[in-house]
């Protein structure tokens, strides 16, 4: 009875050893199938995910940027010629006015008599020299028959001189007290904006007064006088001379903007003029040379006194290879791109830049027009490392095979 128990346990045990084998063995073969999958899944998440660009051709501007100050093209105080009573202003604070429109009316009235005056005593005179012209008739008739002497002829002459000369006094100071009649109508020397009035009606007004009436200033044109370091003397005259008498383009922007117009409807820029004067010296105080450029000014936008970032375009680089400025990659030694190979790996590759600006920068060797750069993801990239270019590349971050608006460049290295 004992041994039929003991053989009983056995064969439970046994069956359910056996079990325990069949439900491990079914379940196994999911299991290895199951991890498998997680496997190929890490294979296939192993490329890096990347923005990327071409590498393309364009023309690449070069500018030397100066901080500049706007200067009305003519500046001028309107002072009066005579000194009055100020009866009449014409004009409103910060209208446009052209060259001769009247600006104020002076009390005309001494200047008009003084004028009369001096035409009276001509009228006199001009009758005491036809009088005398009369006498002189009579005696030279007189000493031609030897019935006069010389002496009288001779004192007669005289007088027709004197009574000639004081004619001609009489009709200096006729123009002279014209002229101040006149200066009595204010009128505008040039073509420009009127500022401020210095001096209401009713005031005496004087030609020694140090504000004068008004101060008019020319906008359209405009000028901007700015800087730049005497280092880049020799670029800027060598620029001068391959254009050949042609003046160089220069750009207005806002203060602090130094990047602005690259694109034709870019609308930072204020206006674009052209290189006037290049100074004839240095300034050995700073170190900088000045220069003067004419703007149209045609939207006004640009005002005497204030600061604009002045862009002087020296060359224009023309066919140049480029890449997004997010493309350079800076070690140790030099500075490197990431290429991506058709294979869909990357290698590093190392560049020469040169020019650049906000939307791309010039390699002079490393990298030829077609190639694929990386922009975005590098710092987890490894030579020979897998990447997917990701399809939603946002704004600003691709680098379309377009020319560039010869704007906003600068000097690189």
């Amino acid at each position: 009875m004992k041994f039929r128990t003991v053989a009983i346990w056995l064969l439970l045990v046994a069956a359910a050893g056996g079990g325990v084998y069949w439900l491990i063995s079914h379940t196994k073969q999911p299991r290895q199938h199951h991890a498998g999958g997680r496997s190929m899944q890490r294979d296939r998440n192993h490329a890096v995910v990347v923005r990327a660009a071409e590498v393309i051709t364009q023309d690449i501007p070069v500018f030397l940027d100066g901080l500049g100050t706007v200067q009305g093209f003519y500046t001028v105080t309107v002072q009066p010629m005579v000194s009055g009573p100020l009866l009449e202003v014409r004009f409103t604070e910060g209208q446009d006015v052209h060259r001769g429109d009247i600006l104020a009316q002076i009390n005309p009235r001494t200047y008009q008599a003084t004028l009369d005056q001096y035409i009276a005593k001509k009228a006199q005179d001009e009758a005491n020299l036809a009088n005398a012209k009369l006498d002189l008739k009579r005696y030279e008739q007189l000493g031609r028959n030897n019935y006069t002497s010389a002496q009288t002829l001779a004192t007669q002459r005289a007088t027709v001189a004197q009574n000639e000369a004081l004619v001609k006094q009489d009709q200096a100071l006729i123009d002279g007290a014209r002229t101040n009649l006149e200066w009595t109508t204010i009128r505008a020397p040039i073509d420009g904006r009127t500022g401020l009035r210095q001096v209401d009606v009713g005031n005496l007004i004087s030609s020694s007064s140090t504000n004068g009436l008004v101060v008019i200033t020319q906008i359209e044109p405009i000028a901007v006088i700015f800087t730049l370091p005497q280092q880049i003397l020799p670029r800027l005259i060598r620029a001068i001379q391959h254009e050949n008498g042609k003046p160089l383009s220069v750009i207005a922007l806002p203060q602090g903007n130094a990047t602005g117009g690259e694109r034709p409807d870019d609308p930072d820029v204020l206006d674009t003029g052209t290189l006037t004067v290049l100074n004839n010296q240095v300034d050995s105080t700073t170190g900088t040379v000045k220069l003067k450029a004419v703007f149209p000014n045609k939207n006004h936008l640009l005002w005497p006194g204030g600061f604009v970032n002045a862009r002087l375009l020296v060359e224009t680089l023309h066919g140049a290879i480029t890449v997004p400025p997010l493309a350079i990659q800076h070690g140790p030694d030099s500075a490197f791109v990431w290429i991506v190979n058709k294979d869909k790996t990357v290698s590093r590759r190392t560049v020469t830049t040169g020019q650049e600006n906000q939307n791309a920068v010039v390699i002079r060797d490393g990298v030829h027009p077609g190639e694929t750069v990386v922009l975005d993801g590098a710092s987890r990239l490894t030579d020979g490392a897998t990447v997917s270019i990701a399809t939603d590349q946002p704004p600003g971050q691709t680098h379309p095979p377009q020319k560039t608006h010869p704007h906003g460049n600068r000097p690189h290295g």
